[in-house]
Order: structure tokens, then C-alpha cells, then sequence
């Protein structure tokens, strides 16, 4: 079984021998284990001290993609490399490398597709208490809208099995970390959280400039995802919603109506057709979409399949 260890880097000249550094030699029930690099737009000498270091697999970028596309190209690479697991963590060494090892550990054992590293936020003496709290606050609502009992949704630190990487489209420019985790529920992937501890901050992140953005961007990703991958249970709850407040002036020109006063409430029933024709048009987009669901599902499929056997392919002609 082979262990593919990739790290996004952007700039991590400095940081990059210490990741490089922790990194096991050996793990229980893995063959082997090779390291991949992949350079996201480096403008110091990061592929060069990665090379330096004995890292063969680099993949560059070019230019400044973003984490999410480093990611990607990390996975799709890691596979035609033949990994049958796949490690992600990050190059400011801020994940104790010791516990790559629990993290593939229910892979290798068939328990899980994805393992996802929980940190000790509460502990993490260089995170503020707001992040702290954002931190919490939005695995909370991940795992509300997932419906998994990840415990850490934003870490970085995390293991996929083979089947699981061939399955993952990343669609956002930003991160990956949320996308994925919805992603895996839909597609009926079990995910699994494992307790990990982190090491001294050695940058801050480069994530995000201000925890506003972080904010943002994390409710907009999290409400992208969750239209791509349960749009029906949108569309039909905002076209229910909808349609109650269309029910609301209704009602009140009923009232008036009957009580023979409806002279003057014109405007209320209205109101009531505008908003019952729009909520009747959501919940119609909602069948609509679930039709176009069940095509990217299966669009998907192929996907995998194709994929699956391009690397079988290559595998061969390698051999």
C-alpha cells in the first residue's frame, strides 16, 4: 500500500525543511511513502529547497492559483502517482506530522474514506478567542448542513483513500476544507474525525487577510455547497417559506373580505398572488434542479470511472 504525503506550498522556503523534517519514514500496514509538493506560484526559492531536500515530486502551478486549485492538483497527481492513500497537510508545519499515522490508520483498516484531523482549538494558544469561537461556530453549522460529526471542518490535515480522491471535484477558488466534507456526505463517503495536536505557529496564515473575509467566504461556500449538493432541500424550503408568507395577506384580505370591509385591502391580496406565483416557481425549480442533480450524479459516475481506468492504463504502461 502506498502513502502519498502532499503539501500545498506558496512562499514556504523557511518553513518547508521543518514540515519536511517530521515527516514518518515508516507506518504500520503502508509499503511505502512518497512525499509531493506542489508549488502554488512560489516566488522564492520553495521548489528549489524542496529539491535540495530530496523531494522528486513537484507539481508548479505557475502562478497564484489558491489553495483549493493546489489541492486539486495535489490529489489528481498523488493518483496517477499510485497513491492508495493520500495525506494533506499544510507547509507552516502547523500539524504534528506523528499523527499522519492515526489518520490513515481507519483507511488502511476499511473504516473510513476520509479521516479528518480535529486540532485542539481551545488549546491553540496562537488562535485568538474569536477565532477560537468562529472556529467552533462554524463546524457547528457544517455539521448541521453535512450532517457528519466532523468535529474541525476548516483543518487542513486530513487523509482520503484512494476511491474517496477519485470522487472529489473542488468547484471553489478558496479552500477546499468545507467543499469536501459536504461533498463526501453526498456521495455517501464515510468521514471520520481523529484528535491530532499542532505544533508552534511559525507564520500567521495567509488564508484569509481579516476574520470578516473568513466569515464571508465560509457562509458563501458553505450555502454554494449545499445548493449544488441538496438543491431540491432548497429550493423546496424557500419556496415553502415563500409560499407561507404568501398565505399571511392572504388570510388578512379573507378577513376583511368577509367581514365586509375588504373595500381598501386590494393591496394585501396582491401581495398574496405575487408571493404564492413566486413560491408555486421555487418549488417548481426545485424538481428542476433535483432532475439536473441526478445528471451531475451521474456525469460524475463516468467521471470516476474514466479517471479510474486512465490511471490503470498509465499503471500499466509503466510496468
Amino acid at each position: 500500500m502506498k502513502l502519498v504525503i502532499q503539501i500545498p506550498c506558496y512562499n514556504e522556503e523557511k518553513s518547508l525543511p521543518v514540515t519536511l523534517k517530521g515527516l514518518p519514514d515508516k507506518i504500520d500496514g503502508i509499503d511505502e511513502i512518497e512525499v509531493l509538493v506542489i508549488d502554488d506560484g512560489s516566488v522564492d526559492n520553495t521548489v528549489k529547497v524542496a529539491e535540495e531536500l530530496g523531494v522528486s515530486a513537484i507539481v508548479s502551478l505557475g502562478n497564484n492559483k489558491g489553495l483549493a486549485k493546489a489541492f486539486i492538483a495535489g490529489i489528481n497527481k498523488a493518483l496517477d502517482m499510485g497513491a492508495d492513500i493520500i495525506v494533506n497537510t499544510d507547509a507552516d508545519n502547523q500539524y504534528n506530522a506523528s499523527y499522519i499515522k492515526d489518520i490513515v490508520k481507519p483507511i488502511i483498516e476499511n473504516k473510513a474514506d476520509i479521516v479528518i484531523g480535529t486540532r485542539p482549538v481551545s488549546e491553540i494558544k496562537h488562535f485568538s478567542l474569536l477565532k477560537k469561537m468562529l472556529q467552533k461556530l462554524g463546524s457547528f453549522v457544517m455539521r448541521l448542513v453535512s450532517k457528519t460529526d466532523v468535529k474541525d471542518a476548516p483543518s487542513g490535515f486530513r487523509a482520503f483513500s484512494r476511491n474517496a480522491a477519485l470522487q472529489l471535484n473542488v468547484f471553489d477558488n478558496y479552500t477546499y476544507t468545507l467543499e469536501t466534507i459536504i461533498q463526501a456526505k453526498a456521495k455517501g463517503l464515510v468521514v471520520q474525525s481523529v484528535d491530532v495536536e499542532v505544533n508552534p505557529e511559525l507564520r500567521k496564515s495567509r488564508l484569509f487577510s481579516n476574520m470578516f473575509q473568513y466569515i464571508r467566504r465560509s457562509i458563501f461556500t458553505m450555502l454554494r455547497m449545499f445548493i449544488i449538493y441538496r438543491p431540491f432541500r432548497f429550493f423546496i424550503l424557500l419556496g415553502s417559506l415563500i409560499l407561507f408568507l404568501g398565505l399571511i395577506p392572504g388570510a388578512r384580505f379573507l378577513y376583511f373580505f368577509f367581514s365586509g370591509s375588504g373595500q381598501g385591502h386590494i393591496q394585501s391580496l396582491i401581495l398574496s398572488a405575487i408571493l404564492l406565483i413566486t413560491g408555486v416557481q421555487v418549488v417548481l425549480l426545485a424538481v428542476i434542479s433535483e432532475l439536473i442533480s441526478i445528471n451531475r450524479k451521474l456525469i460524475e459516475d463516468v467521471q470516476r470511472m474514466v479517471k479510474s481506468a486512465g490511471l490503470k492504463k498509465n499503471s500499466e504502461v509503466i510496468k
